[in-house]
C-alpha cells in the first residue's frame, strides 16, 4: 500500500482485535503512527508491538475504559502529546448483547448508549480543538448494518449506534468549515466474537452468507481498513457525513441475521 498517511497520526479505540486491529494495522502501513486505546492492556501491547516491528512507526498503548469520560479525554490528550498532532480518530469500541425489547432495563439501555454513543461523543468533543487548529481532521466511527437493518433482539445496540451515525453527520455538517470529514463505516468482518459466533450456530452462519453477495465474510485488516485508510487521506477529503457499507454488499438486501433469545 502507498504510504498514503506518512506523517499522520491516529488514534484507534479497541485497536488490539477485531475490526478496530484490521483498521489500526491498514493506517500503519499506510505510513500513520498510531495510538491504541482499550481496557484490554495484554492485547493493547502486544498489537503495539506488532505495529512498530512489523511497519516501523510510532506506536503506543494507552488502557482505556471508553464508557467514563475523564479517561476518554485523557486517551485523546495522551495521543496528542505524544505525537504533537491528531489527524485521524476511529471510534471502532463497542459492543452488543441479544434480548427482546421488552425485557431490557434502563440500566442496559444506558450502559449501551455509554459505549456506542457517549463514548464516541466524548472523543469527538476533545478532538475537535485540536483538528480545528491544525486546520484538519478525520473522524472515523463505526456503525453497524444491525441498526441501519433494524436487526431484531439487539435494540439497545441499534439504537445506540444510529444516534452514533446523527452524530457523525451532524458534526460533518457543522465542522466541515474547520477542515475535519465525519463518516462512519459499517463494516462485516470477522473478529473473536463474531467465529465464536459462527462456530456456535453454524445453521445460522450459512443463512447469513448465502446473503452476502461476495460470498465471504470480511477479513477486518484487508477488507476494512484500506476504506479506512482512503477516508483518512487527502483523497477523501472531500467525503463527509456519509456511511459507508464495508460489507460485499450485504447491505443490499440485508442479512437474516437473529439471534437466540429467551421469550
Amino acid at each position: 500500500m502507498v504510504k498514503l498517511l506518512e506523517g499522520r497520526t491516529a488514534l484507534v479505540t479497541g485497536g488490539g482485535q477485531g475490526v478496530g486491529q484490521g483498521i489500526a494495522r491498514a493506517l500503519a502501513e499506510a505510513g500513520a503512527n498510531v495510538a491504541i486505546a482499550q481496557r484490554n492492556a495484554d492485547q493493547g501491547e502486544e498489537e503495539v508491538r506488532y505495529l512498530c516491528d512489523t511497519h516501523g512507526v510510532d506506536a503506543f498503548f494507552t488502557r482505556t475504559d471508553v464508557t467514563k469520560r475523564a479517561e476518554v479525554e485523557a486517551m485523546v490528550e495522551a495521543a496528542h502529546k505524544r505525537f504533537g498532532r491528531l489527524d485521524i480518530l476511529v471510534n471502532n469500541a463497542g459492543g452488543s448483547f441479544p434480548k427482546r425489547i421488552e425485557k431490557h432495563t434502563d440500566e442496559e439501555m444506558e450502559g449501551s448508549f455509554a459505549l456506542n454513543y457517549y463514548a464516541v461523543f466524548w472523543a469527538m468533543q476533545a478532538a475537535f480543538p485540536i483538528m480545528k487548529a491544525q486546520g484538519y481532521g478525520r473522524v472515523i466511527n463505526l456503525g453497524s448494518l444491525n441498526g441501519v437493518n433494524a436487526h431484531m433482539f439487539t435494540v439497545a445496540y441499534n439504537a445506540s449506534k444510529e444516534a452514533m451515525r446523527a452524530l457523525t453527520r451532524t458534526a460533518a455538517v457543522e465542522w466541515g468549515p474547520s477542515g475535519i470529514t465525519c463518516n462512519v463505516i459499517c463494516p462485516s468482518a470477522t473478529s473473536p466474537q463474531a467465529k465464536d459466533y459462527f462456530a456456535a450456530n453454524p445453521e445460522m452462519t450459512e443463512a447469513i452468507l448465502r446473503q452476502v453477495p461476495a460470498g465471504r465474510f470480511g477479513d477486518a485488516e484487508k477488507d476494512i481498513g484500506p476504506v479506512a485508510v482512503f477516508l483518512a487521506s487527502e483523497g477523501g477529503g472531500y467525503m463527509s457525513g456519509n456511511t459507508l457499507f464495508a460489507d460485499g454488499g450485504a447491505q443490499v438486501n440485508g442479512v437474516a441475521w437473529r439471534p437466540a433469545v429467551e421469550d
